[in-house]
């Protein structure tokens, strides 16, 4: 493994396997889809849940990742359905660009068959390379190593590594030294295990050390750098937008067209538009939005004639059936102030 991965030898490495196997064995938690059948692990159910885990906690979750398989119960089933409603299934967890993705990888996973090794998965929509060792593993128990936020905290701290592990070099630290914890017969629990710690005693703030199977040998607990380590990542400079909206409404019914040239929401159905970035906040808008580093001033103005190019990609959606077309709360924002400013009713 070498020096810059923070262990000094193999039986350091097997002690702390065994340590972190029987912890999580005896504190994992009862999750939906670690439920399985007769030793079989889905790895469909696997991989949806740990998609919708990547952006929120386990928490909030369970009911949207139990109300989707209830609708969607099986990889065939997401796949032939319409993208759509896999976008309405997905409303309130963010980021529709995974839902498309999920459905796009559905669609192929089923003539295929579903991929068995990180690498294959690597090739499909949505699969980077988190998702791909997580599914290969935890549902087919190859021996790769999985790094998430959860992770990278865990071993930064164990190991006492002080690493700007955004970059790809020094990530690879991380990426190496998970992959040689999880090289043993038991690398679906051990990778579990190493999420579950982060997530129940490793937590960014407040670490419940005194419960970590590890803290006898926690580098940052004994140097004192449980509050340092991982090393913060710099945040992303806000970026601000100026959107001009025009909806146009006839009877009930609005006009959306996908929002094709935008660094943000790209592809979701809105009305009519134009973007433009500023160097500060405008003077005049009506309505303030936040997608990631993009703060969005949105202002709201009259239909013009819409143009034969935007005829040819967007339609007209009755009201009541918008969500299932844009399920975003933004969307929800727009149509609200033109209710206000009486042109329409909701």
């Amino acid at each position: 493994m070498g020096a810059k991965s923070g262990l000094n030898n193999l039986k350091e490495l097997s002690v702390d396997q065994a340590d972190l196997l029987a912890w999580y064995l005896a504190n994992k938690r009862e999750l939906p889809w670690r439920k399985h059948k007769d030793n079989y692990k889905d790895p469909y159910k696997i991989w949806i849940s740990e998609v919708m885990l990547q952006q929120t906690t386990v928490a909030a979750v369970i009911p949207y990742y139990e109300k989707f398989i209830a609708r969607f119960p099986t990889v065939s089933a997401l796949a032939s359905a319409k993208e759509d409603e896999v976008l309405e299934r997905w409303a309130g967890l963010g980021y529709y660009s995974r839902a498309r993705n999920l459905h796009r990888s559905a669609q192929h996973l089923t003539e295929s068959g579903f991929y068995k090794t990180a690498a294959k998965l690597l090739e499909l929509p949505g699969f980077g390379p988190y998702t791909s060792r997580a599914v290969a593993s935890l549902a087919f128990d190859e021996p790769v190593g999985v790094l998430d936020g959860n992770v990278i905290r865990v071993l930064s701290r164990r190991y006492g590594l002080k690493l700007n592990w955004w970059n790809g070099k020094e990530k690879k630290i991380l990426q190496d030294l998970a992959d040689a914890l999880a090289n043993t017969k038991s690398n679906s629990d051990m990778n579990q295990g190493l999420m579950e710690l982060g997530a129940t005693v490793c937590t960014p703030k407040k670490p419940l050390c005194l419960l970590c199977p590890w803290k006898k040998r926690c580098v940052a607990l004994k140097t004192d750098q449980i509050t340092t380590l991982p090393t913060p990542r710099p945040r992303a400079a806000i970026e601000i937008w100026h959107w001009i909206l025009r909806p146009q409404f006839k009877k009930d019914q609005i006009y959306l067209t996908p929002l094709l040239k935008s660094p943000f929401l790209k592809n979701l159905h809105f009305p009519d538009s134009s973007l433009s970035k500023l160097s500060k906040k405008p003077k005049a808008f009506h309505l303030k939005h936040s997608v990631t580093k993009y703060a969005l001033y949105i202002s709201i103005e009259p239909p013009k004639q819409l143009l034969p190019k935007t005829l040819q990609h967007g339609k007209w959606v009755n009201l009541k059936d918008v969500k299932k077309i844009n399920p975003t709360s933004l969307l929800t924002k727009i149509l609200k102030f033109s209710e206000k400013n009486g042109k329409i009713k909701l």
